[in-house]
């Protein structure tokens, strides 16, 4: 079960390094997607040190398992927040984030099954 989390928790991390790094690059894409989901341009900065935190979290968690299952529960929070934020504003994209909740909730339950 460990290497399944080291795998997912890796994986996991890669996305969520790259989405803060593009959201504190504030990224047009970005950006644009917050503002159309109705998002407020100063909570940009919150949002993307959440996700670094994940990232560091989620690569601490392979030596410390409950800093790990810690991060990956509040992953999935953040993620499920996502999912609510597009249902919220009526936008049904929501396969990217949904695969990240999905990839969270995995690291979870790894990480507590390896534990």
């Amino acid at each position: 079960m460990f290497i399944g989390y080291a795998a997912v928790a890796a994986l996991l991390a890669f996305a969520l390094s790259a989405s803060a790094f593009l959201t504190f690059a504030r990224n047009p894409q970005i950006t644009g997607n917050m503002t159309k989901l109705g998002v407020p341009d100063s909570w940009l900065p919150w949002l993307a040190t959440a996700k670094a935190a994940g990232a560091i979290g989620l690569l601490a968690g392979l030596a410390v398992a409950p800093l790990g299952m810690a991060a990956a529960t509040g992953v999935t929070l953040y993620m499920a927040g996502g999912i609510l934020t597009h249902l919220r504003a009526k936008d049904y994209e929501i396969a990217p984030v949904a695969v990240l909740t999905l990839l969270a909730t995995a690291a979870l339950i790894l990480r507590i099954a390896s534990a």
